[in-house]
């Protein structure tokens, strides 16, 4: 059935994050009608009205509501910003957003929050906050009329008189809260939370507090499955931060609701993040909660990400929650990418570009194939021995059709490494933890991941005997403090290890697989390459291409390669590796190169590429020739000295070369940068010069490549020729 959609941009940011992200509704084809109407600051200064009478007409006739933003000012500000014939019949300026609550019987305003990235534990909760009543119910004073003031009393106020006070008055209904209330516990059950939270300040408000406290246990009382409990607001605010992943739904009047609402919209990573809902008839309407924001305006700089979050909480509220599923995790998906994102994530993309992106990102099947690499050991923060461990997984799981997105290397200590898991669950579909089984008291990642998983560690009695078994085998005394290595949280599956007596173990925690390794190396890669350990990645495999390039800055190739690239879908990366700049571009397997566009890139290129892989131009000169360098330069010699195997039977190719300045006078000069330029003249007559930057440090490193450069280059001249 075709659904009605009403879309009101608003003012300030709202027309572009809603140009940039309604073309999501084409991009799904789903059954949905849009209208454009008018709302907010500009119709009042047009006519005294924010909300126009055809708005109204409008929205009775649809299914939902999708506003923009909204700009509102105070008194002052707002009676001038009418023409003069307007301000005395204008009346006060009402935000329209008020107006759309009390006019629609909107009561419970909805704030869904979510982990999408960063340093924490995976989380879900929401906050719903009352609409009409609380601080926010109008009843707002300037002055004490003598008709109250023998009740409204303080010993402040006979400091400058009733005049100069101003008082609010916290409106609270049985009515009010009963439908509050409800609709927070049919929420949670709709919605699969297990826990319901009243944030109230009954302590100080003892009457309003616990009148509320009253209906709010009688309602709970309906919903047993739930669990229900009431907290001052100013705790809650706390453990929201802290520990956001406890809480389910927490309901609160307009005013404590307002301010835990925007300060869980921190906690997900932002206002520019936050969808809501406003809810109670059956015209619901929906908006991002950034508002209007009109010093941005016009800069295409705002996030849309949290327009495509609200559409999708729209999407979902009226049947469409496949629909509302793909825009979250596409949204998800680029933000987590991080190279599509506006400024406030960190990146420079614009509104419309960021846009885009997650609507490209919707087209295709959602695949989360990054992972992450933790490697446990004092001695590898110290630098006693190299971490192998972490070269050869990362290998390995880039074979298996994954995307590393993080190293990192802790001590041997439990809060430290719980914390590093952490900050890669939801994000990351692997995360590898290698090291700290063993049976020694600085083996402590066991304890840590049993942490992560908020399980304890148990005993597995037929580990332990497979474990006694082999000591004995080895002949090595078993002492009770091996039992450690048969212990795991609960819901582990174990990974034998046939090398040794740590068994690894993996589990599944918030979205996330863990798989954890012993850090013998020998261990540790038995291991990785069985089958049930580590599964290929799910979704499309890709295509990597690589360049080799010389004698041309990194900046440079940057800039001609993002713009070479720029229609195609792709990840670029730069290595640089003296003397070369290496690109790499990875494209999805069904999306490859074209070999016009291989073509091109060589073209581009001309002169400056080595090969079409990570071979060097001695590499590539030592495939075919065995060279003998000949040279006046006692140094320059030495640092072209190449050793070749006895059997060497390659092509002999003789090549004077030359270095202009001299290596002596080059090392002899104060400074440490320089330019230098080689001359080389093979046996068969090719000769080319090549003039290059160079540093001293890297002199070594780089002369032997330029060189090899310079006979490839003349050797490639004459055959062209």
């Amino acid at each position: 059935m075709n659904k009605k959609i009403l879309v009101l941009p608003g003012d300030g940011i709202g027309q572009e994050v809603c140009d940039a992200a309604l073309p999501v509704f084409k991009a799904l084809e789903l059954p949905v009608t849009l209208t454009i109407g008018n709302i907010g600051w500009t119709c009042w200064e047009r006519e005294g009205n924010p909300v126009p009478e055809s708005t109204w007409e409008q929205i009775s006739s649809v299914d939902a509501v999708l506003l923009g933003a909204i700009t509102s000012k105070g008194k002052e500000e707002a009676l001038q910003a009418l023409p003069l014939y307007l301000r005395e019949k204008a009346g006060n300026y009402v935000s329209p957003v008020i107006q759309l609550r009390q006019r629609l019987g909107l009561y419970a305003n909805i704030r869904p929050v979510r982990y999408i990235e960063g340093e924490r534990k995976p989380f879900r909760c929401c906050v719903i906050r009352e609409n009409t009543e609380g601080l926010y119910a109008g009843f707002d004073f300037k002055g004490i009329p003598t008709t109250i003031a023998d009740w409204l009393t303080h010993p402040n106020i006979d400091k400058y008189g009733p005049e100069e006070v101003g008082w609010s008055v916290r409106l609270q209904t049985r009515f009010g809260l009963e439908r509050l209330f409800t609709t927070a516990f049919e929420y949670a059950k709709e919605n699969n939370y297990t826990r319901v939270t009243f944030a109230d300040k009954p302590n100080v408000m003892r009457e309003s507090g616990h009148f509320a406290k009253v209906i709010f246990d009688t309602i709970a009382a309906n919903y047993p499955e739930i669990k229900a409990d009431i907290h001052n607001v100013d705790a809650v605010a706390l453990w929201l931060v802290k520990k956001p992943h406890e809480f389910g739904i927490i309901v609160a009047e307009n005013m404590f609701g307002d301010i835990l609402s925007d300060l869980a919209a921190g906690v997900m990573g932002g206002l520019g993040l936050a969808p809501s809902a406003n809810i109670g008839s059956d015209i619901a309407y929906f908006e991002p909660v950034h508002g209007s924001a009109p010093n941005m305006a016009g800069k295409n700089k705002a996030n849309p990400a949290a327009m495509f979050y609200t559409i999708a909480l729209l999407l979902e509220h009226i049947g469409f929650s496949d629909a509302a599923i793909k825009i979250n995790q596409a949204v998800d998906s680029v933000i987590r990418e991080g190279r599509t994102v506006t400024y406030d994530l960190g990146g420079n993309a614009t509104t419309q570009q960021m846009a885009q992106a997650i609507i490209h990102t919707l087209r295709k099947e959602y695949t989360n194939n990054f992972a992450s690499i933790i490697t446990i050991g004092n001695e590898l923060l110290s630098g006693q021995y190299l971490n192998t461990n972490l070269q050869h997984i990362s290998n390995y799981l880039l074979k298996q059709g994954y995307k590393i997105k993080q190293h990192q290397v802790c001590a041997d200590d439990i809060h430290q490494i719980a914390t590093s898991v952490i900050r890669r669950l939801g994000q990351d579909a692997l995360i590898v933890v290698c090291g700290g089984l063993g049976p020694t008291p600085d083996d402590k990642t066991r304890e840590a991941i049993a942490r992560v998983a908020g399980q304890t560690l148990e005993m597995r009695d037929n580990i332990w005997v497979g474990i006694q078994q082999q000591l004995k085998k080895l002949g090595v005394y078993c002492d009770s403090s091996d039992q450690v290595q048969a212990m795991f949280p609960t819901s582990a599956n174990i990974i034998l290890n046939v090398a040794g007596t740590a068994p690894g173990f993996s589990l599944n925690v918030d979205g996330s697989k863990i798989v954890v390794l012993p850090g013998p190396p020998s261990q540790m890669q038995l291991m990785l390459s069985e089958e049930y350990s580590i599964s290929p990645a799910v979704g499309a495999r890709e295509l990597n291409y690589q360049w080799t390039l010389i004698g041309i800055s990194e900046s440079k190739v940057g800039m001609l390669v993002n713009s070479f690239f720029d229609d195609v879908e792709c990840d670029i990366n730069y290595l640089w590796k003296a003397p070369y700049v290496i690109v790499q571009v990875t494209t999805p397997a069904d999306l490859p190169l074209s070999e016009q566009k291989l073509t091109d890139f060589g073209f581009m290129f001309d002169g400056k590429l080595v090969s079409n892989c990570q071979t060097t131009a001695m590499e590539k000169l030592k495939e075919e020739y065995c060279i003998d360098w000949c040279t006046d330069d006692a140094e320059l010699q030495e640092y072209l000295r190449i050793e070749y195997p006895v059997n060497y039977t390659q092509k002999p190719l003789s090549v004077s070369v030359t270095a202009s300045p001299s290596i002596q006078t080059f090392l002899l000069d104060g400074e440490i940068l320089g330019k230098m330029t080689l001359t080389t003249i093979d046996n068969d007559g090719c000769e080319h010069s090549i003039s290059f930057p160079c540093n001293k440090l890297l002199l070594r490193q780089v002369i032997a490549e330029y060189a090899a450069w310079s006979v490839m280059c003349a050797r490639t001249s004459k055959d062209e020729i």
